[in-house]
């Protein structure tokens, strides 16, 4: 199945989007976690991590999604196919994880969100590392998923070289009776 030219380029556009726009996201909470384990104003510590929970559920998360999903139009509906390009399915298992590992860390949010709201609560433990290692390595991830975009390995995978070899004789059969036709 392939995709007609605009509506391709529209999908493209859409999972770039996404795409930059998770890794954007990450950055900002990585600055919010920085400014959590740095700030020596209580007030300010406690609102970085009050932030924190509802800006993954209204930004993170629903970017996650829409890099997954326009991710596995885009390869479906092009020759890079899902399953044909090692770096197409390390994209995706890349994507996959991630989400996964934001989804669960959601709680990890959701606890540090009652803990900071907690007027009695020392800063110190208020404070959490744990959000600064995790944006990190988020980073680090999505812009590896970003440079295997660009720079698309070589290596095909057994299924792709299976597709391509199918394509060949394809083209080779309807070739040859193009040539008995005439």
């Amino acid at each position: 199945m392939t995709m007609p030219p605009r509506l391709r380029k529209l999908v493209l556009i859409a999972h770039v989007t996404s795409s930059v726009g998770w890794l954007g996201a990450v950055v900002a909470f990585l600055a919010l976690a920085v400014i959590g384990m740095t700030s020596q104003d209580p007030a300010t510590v406690r609102g970085a991590y009050l932030v924190m929970e509802p800006a993954a559920w209204y930004v993170l998360v629903p970017l996650a999604f829409a890099a997954l999903l326009t991710g596995i139009v885009q390869s479906l509906a092009t020759p890079w196919g899902l399953l044909r390009h090692y770096w197409v399915l390390f994209k995706l298992l890349i994507n996959v994880v991630a989400t996964g590992v934001l989804l669960i860390y959601m709680g990890t949010f959701r606890s540090m969100a009652h803990m900071a709201a907690d007027p009695e609560a020392e800063l110190s433990s208020v404070r959490n590392f744990s959000p600064v290692l995790h944006s990190v390595l988020a980073l680090l991830v999505l812009l590896l998923a970003m440079i295997l975009a660009v720079y698309k390995p070589r290596g095909v995978t057994p299924y792709g070289q299976r597709k391509q070899q199918a394509e060949r004789e394809s083209r080779s059969a309807s070739g040859a009776v193009s040539v008995s036709q005439v």
